[in-house]
């Protein structure tokens, strides 16, 4: 099979131009701006729970040997479980870790939603630009006739287009979209365990005043995770 017959660049442009044109104007600037993001992401290393546990180790090993008024937050490589924990070492409260913890979660699964859900739009929207390219293809053809070689490039054009519809949407843009939500909802399983080790182990250590409230945080915590 000759693959310099595979390529034209007029039907790819029209395919993938128009694809992301319109996925664009649907979606808007945020949500590509999302997709693009999440998609870059799939190159970075994954998130190491091991390795931020490791890191945490010592900060819940001297809150239990010292208190949580003498532990030094140390960085884990994870900002936002950095934040949920320096906000329980200042209130000595797992409602503070509890809130910091969920907002900074419901902004990255809000994000991954995002980005999904653009990826499967341009999924969707790649095999009907493949169909309009084939139409604009056959639509060249005019009406009183044409050499054999014009004809056969018209054809040519009208079926590649369809078929790089086809392989965008199904081999490009749906799998990016099922890799970011695998992903996300991997991370995501991880920074559960980790934040709930961490509410386990540094529960003990809150102030007694806020002892019902950061049991009642804890118990909301375990169920929606």
């Amino acid at each position: 099979m000759d693959m310099a017959h595979m390529l034209d660049p007029a039907a790819a442009g029209i395919v993938i131009g128009g694809t992301f044109a319109a996925t664009a104007l649907r979606s808007g600037v945020a949500d590509c701006s999302a997709a693009l993001a999440a998609t870059g992401g799939l190159l970075r290393p994954r998130f190491r729970g091991d390795l931020v546990r490791g890191a945490l180790a010592p900060v819940v090993a001297q809150a239990n040997r010292e208190g949580l008024l003498r532990t030094s937050l140390r960085p884990s490589g994870d900002g936002a479980i950095d934040a949920a924990l320096g906000a329980l070492l200042q209130t000595r409260s797992l409602s503070a870790f509890v809130t910091s913890d969920d907002t900074a979660r419901e902004t990255r699964v809000a994000r991954a939603v995002r980005a999904v859900r653009t990826l499967a739009l341009g999924a969707e929207l790649s095999p009907v630009f493949g169909l309009a390219g084939t139409l604009v293809s056959l639509s060249q053809l005019p009406a009183e006739g044409l050499a054999r070689g014009q004809f056969m490039g018209a054809i040519s054009m009208a079926v590649l287009t369809t078929l790089y519809g086809l392989l965008l949407g199904n081999i490009v843009l749906a799998p990016l979209s099922r890799a970011v939500e695998r992903r996300v909802e991997a991370e995501e399983a991880s920074r559960r365990e980790i934040a709930d080790w961490l509410i386990a182990r540094l529960g003990p250590s809150c102030s007694p005043g806020q002892a019902a409230s950061s049991g009642a945080a804890r118990r909301a915590y375990l169920r929606e995770a």
